[in-house]
């Protein structure tokens, strides 16, 4: 027994060391450039096949083919990565929406160039690098976490790296050349890549799909490392190798050995779910690039092309009809993209799993043996597939309401791993299953029918989703989740919904995939095809139907027609460039025939003589003014205009005071609230000055519902508020504003102001105009709210909080970024507002607006209150 143990432990060291490997290139990639390498496998994978050719192909010497490999190629592929594909996104910008999506496109991209250079089947012989004795290579791993652990403590380029780490921006100020450090972040990260690709080789399957996926898994022992620690990426990876070895020696009767062997063989992936769902996440910034979720004119013309491209597979026969099946299948998959990520913001890497789910559910029903449930025909057996499957986006959905960017993108790639892993994977429960087409609709051409019927659904389904309430709440989520929740938008919901939502189209598209086939094929829905659906849905337009169709069409033609991989070869390009054409292809194309079209214009004198013929007049330019230029900044209404707005629906003096009681609030031990007690009273304007580090950003968060203190009070109107969220704050009539402007830029001015009328307190159809009117924005409600002037923007937020009909109106630096005309405007109405009965609490730095504006004024200093009384006497009083 103990030979048995000491025989097992080598091995699951074997296997750690590989995953060390893996894990201390991530880290160090991540470190060094800020960019979690999605493509790590597949370089991986890319390296052992070359490897593979220069030893068995070409009959280059092992050790010499190994040094090309390893010390050239590798390294190579990594300096051009960082040269061609992401120094470019960090000049424009240093995005890690798109850094995130670019990544994916790379994995996509030699994933499909490995498919159409070595073919899709698996290879067997791979040559041994080193040998199967784990000693070696974790010898190796050791060596290298020594190596940069010493290079990053006693080197100047250590130094230097961990400046950049610390703060990019402060270390190219200070003189160190960032972009030399992430091309040495990536080399290594390449090196390390390729290295772990020869060593697995041998002894895994090597194939296009298989060794990117198995690495991907293995990503979780950097994620339990929070990107960052590599002593601990190590022994990680080491401890899971040798846990995973040790499984094996188990042998439990009944339903627990397949299930005991599952986890055994994909112990890598129970710890990717842990590390990806359960520990603090890493990457919490915004993961969808906002400019690809913008809106993109449609084409004219276009939807009518689509329906004839649709209605063209009626005439085929025989393969081309059978492949045309899939096309509707995958649309209806993508569509369920359209909603999560188009519309929600929310990515989603795991929709291929609720879409494998839809299939293998429908195909236990039509054999009877789903557990508890009798045999089903095919289409009740499909819905109620869909009925099951929709709850279990909750998988996603629920961690996606705490994380955001990378730590989401994370989770839902560990729910498609383990979903794949343990359901897809599993003899047991996918052993000889079959999926027969409804009856009436076995033929091609009649199921090809029913599947335009049901693709017709879903597209109205998505439309709908897209439109009205539902529609403009799902946007501005999307757009700034703190800016809708300030609206009054339920975000927790809303998230929760999209998800559910989104699975239960996946798996509607996926039965019906299946059902097309005639099969449940556990690789049409493997975790590498649901990466290539989300980059083709967001470089061909995420919140476009038409693109989702698009995407559909080009990724079962591509393939069809050509070698598998062609597809995944021109997504990941696609992807890759996504960062310099963020609005799609299409309007890439229209932006450049824009630019080559030369428009003509009338001389002086032809300008004269349209004006005299009755035309529009010419600008100061001696052009004609074609349309209607933006009214300027600071023309807000009169302060009369303020009876426009809905009316109190309680006369002031019977309106509440917002009240907080002893407010305590502590980051990492240190305190920043120390018993803040004040009272917003009804038809005044309270404000809170101090200098910066005060503390008053934390009490306007403790007012607003965004951070809940650790002890103390805050009521309304007798209610108490401490555990509200924001969303639930401003439904009772508490609203805010934010000092970094929270509008939503792929919505019009109109969209954004109609959010807070349809979410806010009171829903007044009558608001919308009312607030727009209030603050001069009537001439651009039907324009974008990006590239809008900053004091437009400042008014179209607080016309957005007005609409709701607020009691209490918290401004947190409402007279950022506006000149002096506009601030005077600002400081009329505000006033105008008190006078009407409403509660307003303003934290400035301005203290003239103060002076001005305020009827009390507290100044906070260290946490604390220290003078509190009218304006004139506080500020006279030398308040900072």
């Amino acid at each position: 027994m103990a030979s048995l143990s000491y025989d097992l432990t080598l091995a699951g060291l074997s296997v750690g060391s590989a995953a060390a490997l893996t894990g201390i290139g991530l880290v160090v990639t991540y470190r060094a450039t800020g960019v979690l390498n999605f493509a790590h496998g597949a370089i991986a994978m890319v390296c052992a096949y070359l490897l593979r050719q220069l030893t068995v192909e070409w009959g280059v010497p092992l050790p010499l083919a190994a040094a090309i490999t390893l010390l050239v190629v590798a390294p190579a592929i990594g300096l051009v990565l960082e040269r061609a594909v992401f120094r470019p996104l960090a000049v424009l910008g240093g995005d890690p929406a798109q850094t995130l999506v670019a990544s994916i496109g790379v994995f996509i991209l030699l994933v499909g160039g490995a498919a159409l250079a070595w073919g899709q089947g698996a290879r067997a012989d791979a040559p041994t690098l080193v040998s199967a004795d784990p000693w070696g290579q974790l010898a190796v791993a050791v060596a290298l976490v020594l190596a940069v652990w010493a290079l990053t403590r006693f080197t100047r380029f250590g130094e230097e790296l961990r400046a950049v780490v610390d703060d990019r921006r402060l270390a190219v100020l200070a003189g160190i050349d960032a972009d030399r450090v992430a091309a040495a972040g990536w080399a290594f990260g390449s090196f390390t890549a390729g290295l772990t690709g020869v060593l697995l080789a041998p002894y895994v399957r090597l194939d296009p799909y298989g060794m990117p996926l198995l690495v991907m898994e293995v990503m979780a022992v950097a994620v339990a490392a929070r990107m960052r620690n590599l002593p601990v990426a190590v022994v990680v990876a080491l401890g899971i190798g040798v846990a995973q070895s040790q499984l094996t020696r188990l042998h439990p009767s009944g339903w627990r050995e397949p299930l005991l062997q599952a986890v055994g063989a994909n112990l890598f992936v129970v710890a990717l779910l842990v590390a990806a769902l359960v520990l603090p996440g890493v990457g919490t910034r915004d993961a969808l690039p906002r400019t690809a979720t913008a809106r993109v004119p449609t084409p004219p013309g276009a939807w009518i092309v689509a329906v004839v491209l649709f209605l063209l597979p009626f005439g085929f026969a025989g393969s081309d009809l059978t492949t045309s099946v899939q096309v509707p299948a995958l649309a209806v998959i993508l569509l369920s993209l359209v909603v999560v990520t188009g519309r929600g913001g929310q990515i989603s890497l795991g929709q291929a799993a609720y879409a494998g789910l839809g299939a293998l559910f429908t195909a236990l029903l039509t054999s009877g043996r789903f557990p508890g449930l009798p045999e089903l025909p095919a289409l009740p057996a499909l819905a109620l597939a869909v009925l099951l499957v929709a709850p279990l986006g909750l998988l996603t959905g629920w961690p996606a309401i705490s994380r955001h960017g990378l730590a989401l993108a994370l989770a839902t790639l560990a729910v498609g791993v383990g979903v794949s892993r343990f359901v897809f994977a599993q003899p047991y429960a996918t052993s000889g299953l079959t999926l027969e087409r409804p009856a009436g609709f076995t033929g091609d051409r009649a199921y090809y029918l029913l599947e335009l019927a049901l693709l017709g659904g879903a597209l109205v389904l998505v439309a709908a989703l897209r439109r009205g309430r539902t529609g403009r709440a799902l946007a501005a989520m999307r757009d700034h989740e703190a800016g809708a929740a300030a609206a009054g938008v339920a975000v927790r919901t809303l998230k929760l919904a999209a998800f559910v939502t989104g699975a239960a189209l996946a798996a509607l598209g996926g039965g019906m995939l299946g059902m097309g086939l005639r099969a449940f094929d556990p690789g049409a829905y493997d975790p590498v095809r649901g990466l290539l659906w989300f980059a083709a849905v967001v470089v061909l337009g995420a919140d476009s139907l038409l693109g989702a169709l698009v995407a559909a069409a080009l990724l079962v033609g591509l393939d069809a027609g050509a070698r598998g991989g062609v597809a995944a070869a021109v997504i990941g390009v696609l992807a890759i460039l996504v960062g310099r054409f963020p609005g799609g292809p299409y309007e890439a194309l229209r932006a450049a025939t824009r630019r080559l079209r030369r428009r003509p214009r009338l001389t002086p004198a032809g300008a004269r003589v349209r004006v005299a013929l009755g035309s529009a007049p010419p600008n100061s330019a001696g052009h004609l003014a074609l349309c209607p230029p933006v009214p300027p900044s600071g023309t807000i209404a009169h302060s009369e205009d303020v009876a426009r707005l809905p009316q109190p629906s309680l006369p002031p003096p019977q309106r509440e005071a917002l009240v907080a009681d002893g407010l305590f609030l502590s980051y990492g031990g240190f305190a920043v609230l120390r018993g803040v007690s004040l009272s917003v009273v009804p038809g005044q304007v309270t404000a809170v000055v101090g200098p910066n580090g005060a503390g008053k950003s934390s009490l306007f968060h403790c007012l607003a519902g965004t951070v809940r203190p650790d002890r103390g009070r805050v009521a309304f109107g007798g209610r108490d508020l401490t555990r509200l969220p924001a969303h639930a704050r401003t439904r009772a009539g508490v609203a805010r504003t934010f000092q970094q402007l929270a509008v939503f830029p792929t919505l019009t001015v109109a969209e954004n102001v109609r959010v807070g009328a349809e979410q806010g307190r009171v829903r007044d159809a009558a608001a919308l105009d009312r607030a727009l009117r209030l603050f001069d924005l009537t001439s651009v409600r039907d324009r974008p709210a990006a590239g809008l002037p900053t004091g437009t923007l400042r008014r179209v937020e607080l016309a957005r909080a007005l609409a709701g009909d607020p009691h209490v109106l918290l401004l947190d630096e409402p007279a950022a970024g506006l000149d002096t005309g506009e601030v005077t405007a600002l400081a009329r109405v505000l006033r105008a507002l008190a006078a009407d009965g409403t509660a307003l609490l303003v934290v400035e730095h301005d203290l003239d607006l103060v002076a001005g504006l305020a009827d009390t004024v507290h100044v906070l200093t260290a946490g604390r209150i220290v003078a509190s009384g009218p304006a004139d006497e506080v500020l006279d009083g030398g308040a900072p």
